[in-house]
């Protein structure tokens, strides 16, 4: 690399990309590791694989970073074609695993072609909503982005595979970086909260309580003497009540069995530690049970017992819990959140609406995966199968996380060009 590359190159979150790796690398060996475990290196063991695909990776590193940064503004529709190309030829050429066609297999390797549909989703979004009089308040620009997102968003719940696709919803917290009214992010959160409520309370409950603080909002807005349209009120109020009667409807016939019970149990309205529960709660007591500064690594008896299932992918916390403690797990967490400021800070200082709008996408996903996949080692969000970033074992969720965070390296590089 020449010098001036070299130079502004962003060394701060290439050290924790590389510390996140090394450390997965670990705990993946730790969490399939026997008596007598294979070489770390050897590719027979899963830690084997994560190895050399962390190898491949940094083979491509550089030619990610040499390429001129508009390759990826230039190239962005096509990508996204092909990633849409990719997922449809899943129902012919895919490999069905655990229920779901989500992967090709190739020379004994599986592909998971959803990962990558992230990265190109991220790129089109950021060319699109780049563009010279594109406006996200908009309607039909509105639109176009919601064709993009929910694309595959479809394509991918028809494999089925609702933890993929769920992914997708993190590029909304980019538009409304862009411009998209904070109404809408109020009235998602609103129908959360109905729909929540309505599986813990009654639907009249509900109802009540929805009319309750539409009518407070209300005379609120007209005390301070604010334009206030009753309309309005009256028709999100019909809605909530609309809505709340038919959640039972939506949660029995629209989510799977697996799903209802996993909700279930999060809310506590189950107790299920045999069943769909067990992998929750054995989560759990390794996490618990590995104190404030662990039993070391290779030392985890909850992880050397196996007692957790998909250890080594979903429940990949779980290990750090146990064998590193508090001090490892809060690690984990710090860098992670240390990532993903460093990001957002660095997307602040790009000049080019698509570095930015790029950057902001990629630590919208990465916050997502972190988020959704330890609350659900702690059992405060449901399973739905979302993979730790860089750490969780899985080649096509390394290779994809890697690539998203090279084209960011590329970028931001290029920040003041």
């Amino acid at each position: 690399m020449n010098n001036s590359l070299l130079y502004r190159l962003d060394w701060i979150s290439l050290l924790i990309y590389l510390l996140l790796v090394g450390f997965g690398l670990l705990n993946i060996y730790s969490s399939t590791f026997q008596e007598f475990g294979l070489a770390f290196s050897d590719l027979s063991a899963n830690s084997g694989k994560q190895f050399w695909i962390f190898i491949a990776c940094l083979f491509v590193m550089p030619f990610v970073l040499y390429l001129k940064s508009n390759f990826f503004e230039h190239f962005s529709y096509l990508f996204y074609a092909l990633s849409i190309v990719g997922l449809i030829g899943l129902f012919i050429f895919g490999q069905k695993i655990a229920g779901a066609t989500s992967w090709y297999s190739i020379g004994g390797f599986g592909l998971q072609p959803s990962e990558f549909a992230k990265i190109t989703t991220a790129l089109v979004l950021s060319e699109f909503l780049s563009g010279i009089q594109k406006d996200i308040s908009k309607r039909n620009d509105f639109l176009k982005v919601l064709f993009f997102i929910l694309l595959p968003v479809f394509l991918i719940l028809l494999q089925p595979d609702a933890g993929s696709a769920l992914v997708f919803f993190a590029l909304f917290f980019v538009l409304f970086r862009e411009g998209l009214h904070l109404k809408w992010l109020f009235l998602a959160l609103g129908i959360l909260a109905v729909f929540l409520a309505t599986l813990l309370f009654k639907p009249l409950i509900v109802c009540a309580a929805c009319v309750f603080i539409l009518f407070t909002a209300l005379l609120l807005g007209r005390k301070r003497r604010r334009k206030i349209n009753p309309r309005l009120y009256i028709i999100m109020g019909v809605s909530c009540i609309a809505f709340s009667y038919s959640v039972d409807f939506i949660f029995n016939s629209v989510f799977e069995q697996r799903h209802r019970d996993r909700f279930n149990i999060i809310l506590g309205l189950e107790t299920d530690t045999r069943g769909i529960g067990y992998n929750i709660n054995q989560s759990k007591i390794a996490i618990g049970s590995g104190g404030f500064s662990g039993k070391g690594f290779l030392n985890g008896t909850q992880t050397k017992g196996g007692f957790v299932p998909e250890q080594h992918t979903d429940y990949i916390f779980s290990t750090i819990g146990e064998e590193w403690g508090f001090l490892g797990s809060s690690c984990v967490v710090l860098l992670f959140t240390l990532f993903i400021f460093r990001i957002i800070y660095r997307a602040e200082k790009q000049t080019s609406a698509f570095r930015r709008i790029y950057s902001y996408a990629f630590a919208s996903i990465l916050y997502f995966h972190f988020f959704i996949n330890i609350g659900m080692t702690l059992g405060l969000v449901p399973t739905i199968g979302i993979p730790l970033p860089f750490i969780s074992y899985g080649g096509s969720s390394l290779m994809a996380f890697s690539l998203m965070f090279f084209i960011y390296l590329n970028l931001d590089s290029n920040r003041l060009t």
